[in-house]
């Protein structure tokens, strides 16, 4: 699969004519190859989206909205297609490739019907002559910026509130997983989307993000990586006031007391701590479990984890694909050789994966693993895994867990399991997250605004709130001569 950039509504190849490879992380095939662009590459994406502004944020909001709806529609249908690539490419099981690309449909769809529902007001004036409105404008130049870890979803997510509210987009997708982006852009271009809306640029980070940093036709940046990147991006952009939106790293609390429901609750920290091999932004990263039950529920989920099957995403069956590189394994089995040095207890797992076929030794496996007797001391109780590693943390009280559940500089998701009324709503407002799941592994919904504190970001994606980072509002006052 040789592809190209999108840029002004061509397919085109970087100005330098240097390419590189995509391979597959399971067995190291080369999958495809894309145009390694440059600086030049990146400022004229943005020059022809800040040309195609004007006419496309003066198109009707029902013109925008029939281009989105029928680009997710076409997305749906080729979902399957769609799927196979992300698998083979990003490693994970076919199954969530196909999950992912449906909700990566549903976005453009969701805010193609959002298009037509953005609303100004009226306010009373204080003077008879004069009359008080608000309107909102979109903001212009869009750069969106998006990860490995979902490469479909994660685009739609920004670039489709940004187009509903009239912005035209220029996309850097992650180095390791850019060939889902480019099935997503030839279904843009076969809907006729205008030339200059939709601009795909593949390349370096620290190239392709520099320019559109300094750029200033550009307004806005939207970004989901790491909060180490984030706040150098966000440094850079002060320079020049730019808008920023950002998903950054997660450290969720995943809170099981002695009254949940303990099979549900297992059930739902394999779902939240090992899809997509646990590197999820929103994934269980501590599993804090009452006392009472700590060993029933550590019992249960030792059951499950060890049924869990290895192997390639593309082949049926699997749950557990690689992790997306040798770096991002190392990570994790460094953070699970600390825990085991200060006395937690490994029940299974804690390696690399060893699998029978030679093809596959190429692939940055881990057995999923599963700690016990973790405590705060622990690396892994602080920094974020991105791994399918799960610590038990046994806690005693209420109030004790929410204080160690709020004690890291991270905000972005929560989980809760417990069967009390009123602890789920003490629990849920005490939590200083931005997604708290109370009995829900899988809170996340197109509708609903996705969004972090403290470090974990700033602003929200989906839901009628994901339109706010691209709309300014403006105040008008008339006076009647």
């Amino acid at each position: 699969m040789e592809v190209g950039m999108y840029i002004n509504g061509a397919w085109v190849q970087s100005v330098q004519s240097a390419r590189r490879e995509i391979r597959n992380p399971a067995n190291g095939h080369v999958v495809g190859t894309i145009p390694a662009a440059t600086g030049e590459d990146a400022a004229l994406a943005v020059d022809y989206a800040h040309a195609a502004f004007p006419s496309w944020s003066k198109m009707t909001a029902g013109d925008r909205s029939a281009l989105l709806i029928e680009a997710g529609e076409i997305i749906k249908r080729r979902k399957h297609e769609i799927a196979e690539i992300l698998t083979l490419e990003q490693g994970k099981p076919l199954a969530e490739a196909i999950g992912e690309v449906t909700i990566a449909a549903d976005y453009l769809i969701w805010y193609g019907q959002e298009a037509r529902r953005i609303y100004g007001e009226t306010i009373p004036s204080s003077a008879g002559n004069k009359r008080i409105v608000v309107i909102r404008q979109p903001i212009g130049v869009v750069a969106a910026i998006t990860p490995w870890n979902f490469p479909a979803s994660m685009i739609t997510r920004k670039i489709g509130p940004a187009l509903a509210a009239g912005c035209t987009v220029v996309l850097k997708p992650a180095d390791a997983t850019p060939l889902t982006a480019v099935k997503l852009f030839e279904i843009f271009d076969e809907c006729g989307f205008p030339p200059g809306v939709v601009n795909l640029v593949t390349g370096k980070g620290s190239v392709v993000g520099a320019e559109w940093l300094s750029n200033k036709k550009v307004s806005k940046i939207a970004f989901t990586g790491s909060t180490e990147v984030g706040k150098k991006l966000l440094e850079a952009a002060s320079a020049q006031v730019k808008r920023m939106t950002m998903e950054l790293g997660g450290h969720a609390p995943f809170i099981v007391f002695d009254d949940a429901n303990l099979d549900e609750a297992v059930e739902a920290c394999m779902v939240s701590k090992y899809r997509n091999a646990g590197q999820t932004c929103i994934c269980a990263n501590r599993v804090y479990v009452q006392e009472g039950v700590a060993e029933a529920f550590t019992g249960k989920l030792l059951e499950k984890v060890k049924q869990l099957k290895i192997g390639d995403g593309m082949e049926p069956g699997v749950e557990i694909g690689p992790l997306i590189n040798e770096e991002a394994r190392d990570k994790v089995l460094q953070q699970v050789d600390d825990a085991v040095g200060k006395g937690a207890v490994l029940l299974h797992g804690g390696k690399k994966w060893e699998p029978a076929s030679a093809e596959l030794r190429y692939g940055a496996f881990i057995e999923p693993t599963l700690l016990a007797h973790v405590d705060k001391s622990m690396e892994i109780c602080r920094e974020e895994t991105f791994g399918p590693v799960a610590p038990i943390i046994s806690f005693r009280t209420e109030e004790e867990v929410l204080a160690e559940a709020n004690s890291l500089e991270y905000g972005l998701a929560a989980y809760a399991f417990t069967q009390d009324l009123g602890r789920s709503i003490r629990i849920s407002e005490g939590l200083q997250y931005g997604i708290v799941g109370i009995n829900d592994a899988l809170p996340t919904v197109v509708q609903a605004p996705f969004g972090g504190w403290k470090e974990s970001g700033l602003g929200s994606e989906g839901g009628r709130q994901g339109m706010d980072g691209f709309l300014e509002t403006k105040y008008i006052s008339v006076k009647m001569v």
